[in-house]
């Protein structure tokens, strides 16, 4: 059914960049010097004045296939046009389930039997959060509320994703849930610095999980959450051991232990997951991202074996019918589940995690040749992450970072920053030229920045 047309006055180009309220962004900045994007293909972005961006960072980690994949493209068109939407709620289409089935098969050690959609990756963890909360009271241990993150830990914006993350500026303006505590973070400048991979110092640091459990109750205590890297406070990597010892200490008390792999999920470290690379199994792992390549939002939950019987069983003896009391609009909808299908392919085809993983020692070379640059206090790396943490100006933390941002982007390269520290992510279609371009353009950069 066609519309009556654009509402007048409407126009293709803005006019107006006022009425967009623009997230994570210093919006009176922006709007009187806006970057605009009006394209994108292969590695590169498109500015509105023609000229082409290297993107450094997947958008927002998420375009690990590159951009503008005519599979994707085409798979998309051809859903829109066959089934636009369809609800999940009592109802089902055939595309939720062979995404669902695509993913179990992928997943790490083959441990992992459920999926549970969602749009996004902050819907994911809180999702996840009410997962763990049902598993422990379908097996008659409601008393397991309580939530343990960590520390400069990022796990969306949903008031239980700002609750379990440690990152200042996200919950200071916001209430938190209560039944939350944080573990400390993993990362020590003096004892890590210019780690190459994982650093070797810092496995005792997951006792700290031991003090939480002595502090409120292992039995009061549904789930630990954290991300195997830690990627929007700055790349900070996981000590050698330390997820193990996370693992056991949570296999102890009873506790199941959530991988929020967002970022990491999809080829980043060169496996199909963190926790595959890590060789260590979590309970319930959360995606979003590059599970559609970022062409259509969508999130999900991947719970091992055992946890979603437990909730049916649950329902069962008391006499229920819907078993789970949660679920989205757009859980599964036709066009996300027809990107991520489409984007599975591409990984799969094109060897797309194996290739991260042949291009991960060359992109540890070429970032740590920083070393030495100006303002570079640290550099550290896994698979195809780098974080480049800058000496803050005094009195203006973050400002360097934000002006190296905007002279890389003058300079043709899309970074990312958070506060002074330079996280870099780009496609894992990238080669060795683009590796080099990448790492010239921010040494010049660095260089050219006060």
């Amino acid at each position: 059914m066609e519309g009556g047309g654009l509402p007048q006055g409407f126009e293709a180009t803005p006019n107006n960049l006022e009425p967009f309220w623009m997230p994570f962004t210093w919006n009176r900045r922006f709007k009187e010097q806006p970057k605009l994007i009006t394209g994108a293909d292969g590695m590169h972005y498109t500015t509105h004045d023609g000229r082409e961006v290297l993107d450094g960072t997947a958008g927002l980690w998420c375009v690990n296939a590159g951009h503008n994949r005519r599979r994707i493209v085409e798979a998309v068109q051809q859903q829109v046009a066959q089934l636009d939407y369809a609800p999940t709620f009592q109802l089902g289409h055939p595309l939720t389930f062979q995404l669902a089935n695509q993913l179990v098969q992928m997943a790490p050690q083959g441990a992992f039997d459920h999926v549970f959609f969602a749009n996004s990756g902050s819907e994911a963890v809180d999702s996840a959060l009410k997962i763990a909360m049902a598993y422990h009271r379908a097996r008659g241990q409601g008393e397991r509320r309580r939530f343990i993150g960590r520390e400069r830990g990022y796990h969306g914006v949903g008031f239980g994703g700002i609750s379990v993350g440690g990152i200042t500026n996200n919950r200071r303006m916001f209430a938190e849930l209560p039944g939350t505590d944080h573990m400390r973070h993993t990362f020590d400048l003096k004892e890590q610095a210019y780690s190459r991979g994982q650093p070797d110092w810092g496995a005792h640091l997951a006792d700290d999980l031991e003090r939480m459990c002595a502090l409120h109750g292992a039995e009061t205590i549904a789930g630990v959450i954290v991300e195997p890297v830690a990627g929007s406070t700055g790349v900070l990597l996981p000590p050698k051991g330390y997820l193990q010892r996370l693992r056991e200490i949570c296999d102890k008390h009873g506790i199941l232990l959530i991988f929020d792999e967002v970022i990491t999920g999809f080829g980043r470290l060169g496996s199909g997951f963190a926790a595959e690379y890590f060789g260590v199994t979590p309970d319930i792992i959360t995606l979003a991202k590059g599970i559609t390549n970022g062409v259509v939002p969508m999130g999900a939950v991947m719970v091992r074996e055992g946890i979603y019987d437990s909730v049916m069983a649950g329902a069962e003896r008391g006499g229920g019918t819907i078993e789970f009391f949660h679920g989205y609009t757009y859980t599964g909808h036709p066009l996300a589940c027809a990107a991520g299908l489409a984007t599975l392919e591409i990984y799969k085809e094109e060897e797309l995690f194996q290739r991260a993983a042949r291009l991960a020692p060359v992109w540890e070379d070429a970032l740590h040749n920083l070393k030495g640059t100006r303002h570079i206090k640290d550099l550290r790396n896994l698979g195809l992450i780098a974080g480049i943490e800058l000496e803050s100006r005094p009195d203006a933390p973050g400002q360097r970072g934000y002006d190296a941002f905007t002279r890389a982007w003058e300079k043709g390269l899309l970074i990312r920053v958070t506060g002074d520290i330079i996280a870099l992510s780009p496609p894992l279609i990238l080669d060795e030229g683009h590796i080099d371009r990448i790492f010239q353009t921010l040494k010049e950069t660095l260089e050219e920045t006060d």
